[in-house]
């Protein structure tokens, strides 16, 4: 049983990163190349009076880059959570154990060889995410697994860095293969420069949250399980295994879906459980709830601070989260 004061706590955490979430929205919608006033802003969103430019820019340009941000960040945060529950290891992350790397290498194949109408390459991309990251992480499994000791968490994470940068290998190779048009598209994606910026794109990575979203609180008392030892989760009856394959598929879902309409993000997925797991402890059940809220708030902070910092074009979105979460990395490396 959850004590009621960790739980009035959680509460008022959510409450001030729903807070802080509007704030951050806010504030992107009203900085950029074009800045709007404050009243400006409100009045065309809640009141309908903006004119023309104030419209288009609002409604066709930064809303839905800010909701493809925040669905996308807090993709990256649970698909992280997963992953370190899964493997009991914090250094799990997405982009740090080669899965969005997978996922980049299959969105740049099917870009550059498979053309297909606008319209369907949007609801297919990350369908397509998907495969080439479930490939990657299904190797990435077997090449960590032991037959004596099973899934070994070290072995795991050093070995998806290996596959990482064997796909970044792969990826320079078909830079030399094409044409230079379309090099520019695969060098915005790496750096995580959040292309896809349409309401399509929202449509077509909502429905990853909102299935896995609740599939992952159903599972959260297996996840509670699966971080003690291995003798104690299988005593308990749990088919280890079978739970850990499962759950890392709806790791690998949410991190392809995320990337393949961001772009190669790193670190969101390693910092936000962290700080989820400080501010609450680590019951799956309280800190999920708010890693998700972190993912998203992060990745709209990075966003907002990056496409303003230098103009007119900005620092992509994931090599600004880089300059965060590097440091942060090496810093649990040292103390873990």
């Amino acid at each position: 049983m959850i004590h009621p004061t960790i739980i009035k706590k959680q509460r008022l955490i959510l409450l001030i990163l729903l807070t802080l979430t509007l704030i951050t929205a806010i504030i992107s919608l009203r900085v950029g190349y074009s800045k709007i006033p404050y009243n400006r802003v409100l009045s065309t969103l809640f009141l309908g009076q903006g004119n023309f430019k104030e419209n288009f820019i609002l409604f066709n340009i930064r809303l839905p880059r800010i909701a493809i941000t925040l669905l996308a960040g807090m993709a990256l945060a649970l698909s992280g959570s997963l992953l370190q529950g899964i493997t009991r290891n914090d250094l799990a992350d997405p982009g740090i154990i080669g899965i969005n790397s997978g996922a980049g290498v299959g969105v740049a194949i099917f870009y550059l060889f498979f053309p297909v109408e606008n319209g369907s390459f949007v609801y297919l991309l990350p369908i397509v995410a998907f495969i080439s990251a479930l490939i990657t992480a299904i190797c990435i499994y077997l090449f960590s697994y032991s037959k004596t000791s099973g899934l070994q968490p070290t072995r795991l994470v050093l070995t998806g860095v290996g596959f990482s940068m064997a796909l970044s290998g792969v990826m320079v190779l078909l830079f030399s293969a094409i044409e230079p048009f379309k090099v520019d598209f695969i060098a915005k994606w790496l750096a995580g420069n959040i292309w896809g910026s349409d309401w399509p794109f929202i449509l077509a990575l909502l429905p990853w949250l909102v299935i896995l979203i609740p599939f992952t609180l159903y599972k959260a008392n297996r996840l509670n399980i699966l971080g003690l030892s291995e003798p104690v989760a299988i005593g308990v009856g749990i088919r280890l295994e079978r739970e850990r394959l499962i759950l890392l598929l709806a790791a690998v879902a949410l991190a392809a879906s995320a990337v393949s309409v961001t772009g190669g993000i790193a670190f969101i997925g390693l910092m936000a459980p962290h700080i989820a797991k400080a501010l609450v402890g680590p019951r799956t059940q309280l800190y999920i709830p708010i890693a998700i809220l972190l993912g998203g708030l992060l990745l709209l902070l990075a966003d907002t601070i990056g496409r303003n910092l230098i103009e007119p074009n900005g620092i992509p979105t994931g090599i600004m989260v880089s300059l965060i979460g590097a440091p942060y990395f090496i810093y649990l490396l040292l103390k873990k």
